[in-house]
């Protein structure tokens, strides 16, 4: 048997040779259940391999004629021998306690033999014959030296995908690190024990204009014309005596650079209190000082919005304005937007003879009513022009057909809300006042118009003509609107087509509707 032992070793060396992975671990654990079953010419031999630290054993290769469980009880009394003892449990005949040892209904004899590990029993190799008293001393001796070498393979290969496991986290921590370095704003940059420049981060690449080349020079070599003395000397004296500095102002002067900042310097200190080196970060005040000036003229700009938006706008688009300022700044924009007419049916005879007081608290009434129900819609209340409101949908943020769908759907509340008993505006002597209103989409141009000493937000265009020609034609407690209004509108709502209109500014008549209310579904 000694040549086939030879034979054996040879083969176990050949599929160890590459052993880095699953792969490599199963061709293993192959051959050594091939060669222990035909050296040894058993009935069946399994190798049971545990794949955690406790539990059962799974088997993970076998060869015979005869049935073998799939699993291997990690509490049986054989599980427990084989990891107490660490030795091989041999059954020549009567199974006795370790009845686990024979595998089949067909087996007379069998051997057991543990694969030990450093922390813990890594699998059992199990080979049954049909004969009985059939493992003797010779075969006992050879399985006990082949498991030896295969534990010995396997433990190896388990360490070393341990090793790439903890290199591979060493990896992610140290590009994990670099990340957050050169995330940082301030300018980093570590010296060695020997005041060597170890590492600096983007920022300070940039700004101090280092290269990789810079590496292993002194800092004096690097940073003797551009750093005075007296702070070269003061990073001497924290990596000899270890006690940080903080907040050092100067300035960093260079060809063509100069930059006003404040260094902290601190020790590296490693685990048992040695010196290793000295951290300087550098604060570059000269661009800290730039970027307060810009948050300034920032903070300035959404003031000026809040000021210009915040009583016609709802608070959702007014916080999208604060966050985008450019959106109004100054200038015109195109936008396609639903530009909505909402005129007081009847407010000119109501209001001649009448007190002004009386009036303007009707207006007063009815806008007070209006506004937040524009609001809610996502419009923007342009102005108001004596007893009309003028809103407008899709400035100064477009959404598409959903602002005409919100403009809409405002113009129906309102007319609700005017035919309805419970409002509170149009009451003793106005309560027959209804209102009108005209409604056209299409192309304009929004944004601050004006002089340097006057701007408005606004929007100018025939788009903004045609709805408001569209409101003289509107009857009281109508809503009419365009051909283009209602091609964003499918079908939510009810729509009843009147005459084409002649209106001022167009050769042609357009085609108009009523809206009469919103599509109820089922």
């Amino acid at each position: 048997m000694t040549g086939d032992r030879e034979e054996v070793l040879d083969e176990l060396v050949r599929a160890s040779t590459l052993l880095t992975d699953d792969v490599s671990v199963t061709r293993l654990t192959a051959v050594l259940v091939e060669q222990a079953h035909d050296i040894t010419r058993s009935s069946v031999s399994v190798l049971y391999l545990r794949r955690e630290r406790r539990g059962d054993f799974t088997a993970a290769y076998r060869r015979g004629r005869l049935d073998a469980p799939d699993t291997l009880s990690g509490a049986s009394p054989l599980v427990g021998f084989l990891e107490e003892c660490g030795r091989s449990v041999v059954v020549l005949d009567s199974p006795g306690p370790f009845g686990d040892v024979l595998l089949s209904a067909g087996s007379a004899s069998g051997v057991a033999l543990p694969l030990a590990g450093p922390s813990g029993t890594l699998g059992v190799l199990v080979c049954n014959s049909s004969e009985v008293r059939y493992y003797g001393r010779s075969r006992l001796q050879f399985l006990d030296g082949l498991i030896a070498i295969a534990a010995g393979i396997l433990n190896t290969a388990r360490l070393y995908r341990e090793l790439q496991d903890h290199a591979r986290r060493i990896e992610e921590l140290q590009r994990y690190q670099d990340g957050v370095f050169d995330s940082m704003t301030d300018l980093l940059v570590t010296l060695d024990a020997g005041g060597r420049v170890h590492y600096f981060n983007r920022a300070a690449a940039e700004r101090l204009r280092l290269d990789e080349s810079k590496l292993g020079d002194t800092l004096r070599t690097i940073f003797g014309k551009a750093l005075a003395r007296s702070v070269l000397n003061r990073v001497d004296r924290v990596a000899r005596d270890r006690t940080p500095v903080v907040g050092l102002e100067g300035i960093y002067k260079t060809d063509g650079l100069e930059m006003d900042y404040s260094l902290n310097i601190t020790p590296l200190v490693g685990r048992r209190g040695r010196g290793e080196g000295v951290t300087l970060v550098f604060t570059d005040q000269t661009a800290e000082h730039e970027l307060r000036k810009q948050i300034g003229v920032a903070t300035e700009e959404r003031r000026v919005i809040k000021d210009m938006f915040a009583a016609y706008l709802s608070e959702d688009i007014m916080r999208m304005l604060v966050e985008q300022p450019e959106l109004v700044r100054p200038g015109g924009g195109m936008r396609t937007a639903t530009i909505f007419f909402a005129d007081i049916a009847g407010y000119t005879s109501f209001s001649e003879g009448r007190d002004p007081a009386v009036v303007v608290q009707v207006l007063n009434e009815f806008f007070e009513e209006a506004e937040p129900i524009v609001r809610r819609y996502r419009g923007y209340l342009d102005k108001y022009i004596g007893d009309c409101i003028m809103a407008v949908f899709g400035v100064p943020i477009e959404n598409g057909p959903e602002d005409t769908v919100n403009a809409v759907g405002c113009a129906v509340e309102l007319q609700e809300l005017v035919g309805s008993t419970s409002r509170t505006f149009f009451r003793g002597e106005a309560e027959h006042l209804r209102i009108q209103i005209g409604m056209h989409t299409g192309p304009v141009v929004a944004g601050n118009l004006g002089g340097s000493r006057r701007m408005d937000f606004t929007e100018i265009g025939d788009t903004v003509n045609v709805a408001a020609r569209l409101e003289g034609v509107a009857g009281p407690g109508e809503i009419i609107i365009t051909e283009q209004t209602r091609g964003h509108l499918g079908d939510r709502f009810m729509v009843d087509p009147r005459e084409p209109v002649k209106v001022k500014g167009k050769a042609e008549p357009i085609p108009i509707y009523n809206v009469i209310g919103v599509r109820r579904t089922a």
